[in-house]
């Protein structure tokens, strides 16, 4: 008994031992916040590679899995032997993903970019032209208003002449647009960097693919040495539920762009719509942002094609708006399913808290990262009323007054 006592004084002991050290570390986190900014993106810088990696590995997991499945099946009939049969499933599956990787990004690369740069030589090339043809625009506006026009028309001329004089600043752009965008990139991220890191992140991903089995088994043996066997399996169970709503939001947004960037070029090329290679990537990568992206890839080239032609500019609008309901009813829908679970106010609050806190990336992983908070916080709150006995029925409280402390009834 007295040993019993003594060892509870002692958990107690270093309960408040660990809680007064948090306190302390939270409050030097808050004083020094910048330092700790500094070397959290140091940190990150580091590592990279194996951020890379981890994502690329995320991403290709469920091409791996189908293979190695497959050829698992197939080889069980002439090798016998488990372990050289799995060792023979996850070497094809490594080189499947392999290829698939490769296979995608060049044929992209290939595919894009060529048309891509023509693209940006012919806007860069069609400036003059378009900058005439949008002043005599401005003139016939205001025609009966001479004041006015002498005030847009100023304005419009020093930001041509700026956007001249940028086009300008690099010797022979248009002739050497290739190195104009290399030197550009390279002075923003550092390409020397951003290709190590890759192929680094690249053999991560390869080693990841292989080792993510053992890895799970080792996390769970963790998990489970630590934690009741209750709470590991509810802490298990929470983690599946992540993996779920983050996959499938995040392979599926990446389907989903994928398709309506393809739509997109299929029907601007049907119209024939100027520079439709360049407007379709815009509007297939910026359609990964819920909510905000496709207005995010819809203005810049609506923007772009008003200096071309006005009709085709709103031709290209009501084309976005059509595709835009179509992904908004049919499409996605079809593929994303109800991976969130979340309404549509919560959607735009999280892309904007997280948008805000971490910029593109946390518009793009902003709603799957609200899902989750959203749904355990639904499942602790569950959990708390039905100890207490109270109904979890969210309508029951839509009226509520109060409930009554003995017969726990409602009162409206």
């Amino acid at each position: 008994m007295k040993e019993h006592r003594f060892r509870n004084y002692i958990y107690l002991g270093i309960t408040a031992v660990l809680v007064i050290v948090t306190c302390i570390a939270a409050a030097l986190m808050f004083i020094r916040w910048q330092s700790v900014c500094r070397s959290l993106r140091f940190l990150g810088q580091v590592l990279s590679p194996v951020t890379y990696g981890a994502v690329l590995a995320y991403l290709l997991s469920p091409v791996y899995n189908r293979t190695f499945r497959w050829t698992d099946r197939h080889l069980n009939s002439y090798i016998r032997n488990d372990r050289r049969r799995k060792t023979l499933a996850k070497a094809f599956a490594t080189l499947i993903s392999l290829l698939f990787l490769v296979i995608a990004v060049t044929g992209l690369l290939r595919l894009i970019l060529p048309r891509v740069i023509e693209s940006i030589k012919g806007i860069i090339n069609s400036i003059p032209s378009n900058a005439a043809k949008i002043a005599l625009w401005i003139e016939t506006l205001f025609a009966d208003y001479p004041d006015i026009e002498m005030t847009v028309m100023n304005v419009y001329n020093q930001g041509v002449e700026r956007l001249m004089a940028w086009t300008q600043t690099t010797s022979d752009l248009i002739p050497n647009i290739e190195k104009v965008i290399t030197s550009v990139y390279t002075s923003i991220v550092g390409v020397v960097s951003l290709v190590k890191n890759v192929l680094i992140g690249i053999i991560v991903m390869l080693y990841l693919l292989n080792i993510k089995d053992t890895l799970a088994a080792q996390s769970k043996k963790i998990i489970y040495s630590l934690l009741s066997l209750s709470a590991a399996n509810e802490f298990i169970d929470k983690c599946r539920f992540i993996h779920k709503v983050f996959g499938g939001f995040i392979i599926g947004k990446l389907v989903d762009s994928l398709i309506i960037g393809v739509l997109t070029f299929v029907w601007l090329s049907i119209i024939e719509m100027p520079y439709a290679v360049l407007i379709s990537v815009i509007v297939g990568v910026t359609n990964i942002i819920p909510f905000f992206g496709p207005f995010i890839g819809a203005i810049p080239s609506a923007l772009l094609l008003l200096l071309v032609n006005p009709k085709k500019c709103l031709w290209f609008l009501l084309s976005i708006l059509v595709i835009q309901q179509l992904d908004g009813n049919i499409i996605g829908p079809r593929i994303l399913g109800n991976s969130t679970g979340v309404s549509s106010f919560w959607v735009l609050f999280s892309i904007l808290f997280f948008g805000g806190i971490l910029g593109p990336l946390g518009m793009i992983i902003g709603v799957p990262t609200f899902a989750v908070i959203y749904r355990l916080t639904a499942e602790w709150v569950n959990k708390r009323l039905k100890r207490k006995e109270l109904s979890t029925v969210t309508d029951d409280y839509g009226v509520l007054d109060h409930i009554d402390e003995d017969k726990k009834t409602y009162i409206r």
